[in-house]
């Protein structure tokens, strides 16, 4: 990465806390929260992804179960567990805001990322765009181009009503902005649904788990997205070396 690009990405980022600073108190955002299995918008307390390498984590398309996709180093004294919908525009805010900090900590080899993919928002207002794009992301991982895939996605993530994502053409048609994913082998598996099984046990497991609303964050297994504490890439990277300190 050149200096110029360094010095940007600080800026940016001090921009950013310097906002967050002033909004801490009064800033409000929507979650997609889940009651019954079936996802709703309600308001919750301002807080706020990213990633390097993502493996399959032990999951199966075929298999019984529904291990999320893994981004970082298996030996990371740090976990993020991550709960999102391509769909969701609060993981949307999420990913913009600490996409940058992710990939740092990944990259640096102190925080590995889970990320469990789900699909209430089709539940909610209908289609299917989240269970595709899902799917697509996983399409993604078995090509190895997982984490640029996912932050693709949610560049280009559509309003919540809108199914954009539903349309497997223009889920192709972003592969294109990734290095290397647009091969045959992609577009078969994105065409054909190869991990639809999964993505369905990945939403089934979310649904009838104790967390309520996406995104859901948790480092090391404890919420910090959730808390009246509102989470910033800076207490996020503080969590992180503190925990890399202490292993």
């Amino acid at each position: 990465m050149s200096e110029k690009n360094r010095q940007g990405k600080r800026s940016a980022r001090e921009r950013l806390r310097e906002q967050r600073e002033r909004e801490k108190h009064s800033e409000r955002r929507v979650r997609t929260v889940k009651v019954g299995g079936i996802a709703v918008v309600a308001l919750a307390a301002a807080a706020g992804l990213g990633v390097v390498a993502a493996g399959r984590g032990g999951d199966s398309a075929s298999g019984a179960s529904a291990e999320p996709v893994v981004v970082g180093r298996a030996d990371a004294p740090a976990t993020l567990t991550v709960y999102e919908d391509f769909r969701c525009p609060a993981c949307g805010q999420f990913e913009e805001t600490f996409r940058d900090t992710v990939h740092d900590l990944t990259e640096d080899g102190s925080l590995r990322v889970e990320y469990h993919l789900v699909s209430i928002i089709d539940g909610n207002v209908g289609g299917n765009g989240s269970k595709y794009a899902a799917n697509a992301a996983a399409c993604a991982r078995d090509a190895d181009r997982f984490p640029e895939y996912h932050d693709t996605l949610f560049a280009n993530q559509p309003a919540e009503t809108d199914d954009a994502f539903g349309d497997k053409t223009r889920l192709l048609d972003l592969a294109s902005e990734v290095d290397g994913l647009d091969t045959a082998a992609f577009r078969t598996c994105v065409q054909d649904g190869e991990h639809d099984s999964w993505v369905g046990r990945s939403n089934a497991a979310f649904t009838s788990g104790d967390f309520n609303a996406t995104p859901t964050v948790l480092l090391n297994g404890e919420d910090i997205y959730g808390s009246s504490e509102p989470l910033t890439p800076d207490s996020l990277r503080s969590r992180v070396e503190d925990l890399a300190a202490a292993s």
